[in-house]
């Protein structure tokens, strides 16, 4: 950086970490009014990862804003991460990205070239996504921020939503768990080189791969898992469909470091959050705390939650493990039978 100030130290949280709880957003949004509209295929009150609307019977257009401090030191990977983000929600729904406009906070005593440098990076991943930078909104804050609002297009029989898990999916997940907890470390100087690399991998990773591939076999929901974690994310999934879910906890992918950490306690203060959001839903039977943790560990930039039928389910593993960054069947959707929607074993 120019000035070689640590964009981390100019934020109080970080990532997806500093999104509202999921369970305060809940009810923030509980008694707004809802117009009416038949073309509104999906609103805020679904709780899904972006809204869609209906523009003709062959294009309905999806759209999402994310934006959040920084999560990286280095302005141009914080752009990164921040666009590969908000794409994320497009892709989770199954649509393609076609424009995206720029949401900054920055402080006034921030250099031209680190300003630059995010916006850079958030340029060449939306490049790399196909879509175009149109335009954008910036102002001045103590602390910086950096994000997108996406169109993507999609067509209206043909997009996913985060409640359509069937009895019988199985669930594959592309990215490895951690990134929080491995981000949080970090601030404390404590996370290896090799974890931090690896976190900065997977949140730079875009989700297009896997988007490409599941659209092309019988997938019933997605989501793409985030600040609320995989647990706050899979719990809405499993309320919206109806069904529960059960976790195979060795079978999911940990950046490793993260369970050292997850031991120690050096844990996101989202962390609490999203168990507190959570854990009354959950069934942990006899996991250990610190693997429950890192279930509970907000994601930034995140990979994809899939919920395919179990005729598609190797078919489409077997894909993804060709071009996504990771790819793990890490559960299955069963009948709800009125205890708890998540069971970990």
């Amino acid at each position: 950086m120019s000035d070689n100030i640590k964009l981390t130290k100019l934020s109080k949280c970080s990532g997806c970490g500093a999104k509202v709880g999921a369970g305060v957003l809940s009810n923030l949004l509980s008694d707004l009014k809802v117009n009416y509209d038949s073309n509104l295929l999906v609103g805020f009150d679904k709780s899904d990862d972006a809204c869609v609307y209906k523009v003709s019977d062959d294009l309905c257009i999806v759209q999402t804003v994310d934006f959040f401090p920084p999560i990286a030191d280095d302005p141009y990977v914080f752009g990164q991460i921040a666009a590969a983000n908000a794409l994320s929600d497009i892709y989770a729904m199954g649509a393609e990205p076609k424009t995206a406009l720029n949401i900054m906070c920055v402080p006034k005593s921030m250099s031209n070239f680190d300003v630059h440098q995010i916006l850079k990076g958030g340029y060449d991943k939306v490049y790399e996504a196909g879509a175009v930078i149109a335009g954008g909104h910036s102002i001045y804050d103590d602390e910086p921020k950096y994000g997108l609002c996406v169109t993507g297009f999609a067509h209206p029989d043909k997009f996913y939503t985060n409640s359509g898990a069937k009895e019988g999916d199985k669930l594959i997940y592309t990215k490895p768990l951690g990134i929080g907890i491995i981000t949080t470390a970090q601030k404390a100087e404590l996370a290896s080189k090799e974890s931090i690399d690896k976190a900065v991998e997977a949140m730079t990773f875009l989700n297009k791969s896997a988007r490409d591939c599941m659209i092309k076999y019988d997938v019933h929901a997605c989501t793409d898992v985030t600040g609320f974690s995989l647990l706050g994310h899979s719990l809405e999934m499993a309320q919206g469909s109806n069904t529960q879910i059960r976790f195979f906890t060795k079978e999911i992918d940990v950046i490793e470091e993260a369970f050292e950490f997850a031991k120690m306690g050096i844990l996101p203060e989202g962390m609490y959050r999203n168990r507190k959001f959570a854990e009354s839903f959950v069934n942990a039977n006899d996991v250990p705390l610190y693997i429950q943790d890192v279930l509970y560990d907000p994601q930034t930039s995140g990979g994809l939650l899939i919920s395919v039928s179990n005729n598609d389910a190797e078919k489409l593993l077997a894909d993804l493990k060709l071009c996504a960054l990771s790819a793990q069947i890490v559960g299955e959707v069963e009948e709800y039978d009125g205890t708890e929607r998540i069971t970990l074993e």
